[in-house]
C-alpha cells in the first residue's frame, strides 16, 4: 500500500528505452526524484498526450534531477511499437504484465485488468511525498506533475497556486 512520507513500493521491471529492452528498478534511482505515472494502455485516446506532455516536460524534469517512469501493463512489444510510432520518448515506458507493481501502487482497475491514471513522486530517499489519482476519461496534467515537484524540492510550505519566487513559510 501506498501512504505518503512512507517508503514506496519497490519493485523490478522491464521496460522500453532508446529502442532497447531493460531492467528497471526503483532501488536504482535512489537519490535522485522520480514522477512515475501509471497509464491504463498504448494505443489509446488520452494516453498518448499524456506521455507526449511527460515528454515535452522531460528536459525541465531531469533539470530539476527527477527521473520519470511510465508503467502499464502493455508488453514490451507493444510498448516498443508504441515508441516507434509516437516518434520516440527519452524516458522509460516499463511492463507490468503481472500487474503485482499496479497493485502494490493501488493504480489497477481490477474490473478491466489496466492501470488508472495514477502519478506519484517519490523524493530522493525513496519516500513517496505526492499522490493523485485522475478520471480515465481525464488526462493528467504535467505542468500540474511539475509545480508540485518544485514546491517539495523547497522543503518549505507552498500556497494553493505556488509558483517558483512565490511566498514560502518554514514547516511547523
Amino acid at each position: 500500500m501506498v501512504v505518503l512520507g512512507a517508503d514506496a513500493p519497490p519493485f523490478g521491471l522491464s521496460g522500453v528505452h532508446q529502442g532497447q529492452v531493460k531492467e528497471f528498478r526503483l532501488a536504482d534511482y535512489r537519490g535522485r526524484w522520480v514522477a512515475l505515472f501509471f497509464y491504463p494502455e498504448d494505443f489509446s485516446f488520452i494516453c498518448p498526450t499524456e506521455v507526449i506532455g511527460f515528454q515535452k516536460g522531460y528536459q525541465e524534469f531531469q533539470a530539476l534531477g527527477c527521473e520519470v517512469l511510465g508503467i502499464s501493463s502493455d508488453p514490451l512489444e507493444t510498448h516498443r511499437a508504441w515508441v516507434k510510432e509516437l516518434g520516440g520518448i527519452d524516458y522509460p515506458l516499463l511492463s507490468d504484465p503481472t500487474k503485482e507493481v499496479c497493485r502494490r501502487y493501488r493504480a489497477l482497475d481490477e474490473g478491466t485488468g489496466r492501470a488508472v491514471r495514477a502519478t506519484y513522486i517519490i523524493d530522493p530517499e525513496g519516500l513517496v511525498q505526492y499522490g493523485v489519482f485522475s478520471h480515465k476519461n481525464v488526462g493528467r496534467s504535467v505542468e500540474e506533475t511539475l509545480r508540485v515537484l518544485k514546491a517539495l524540492q523547497t522543503g518549505r510550505q507552498c500556497p494553493e497556486g505556488w509558483r517558483p519566487g512565490g511566498p514560502t513559510v518554514e514547516p511547523g
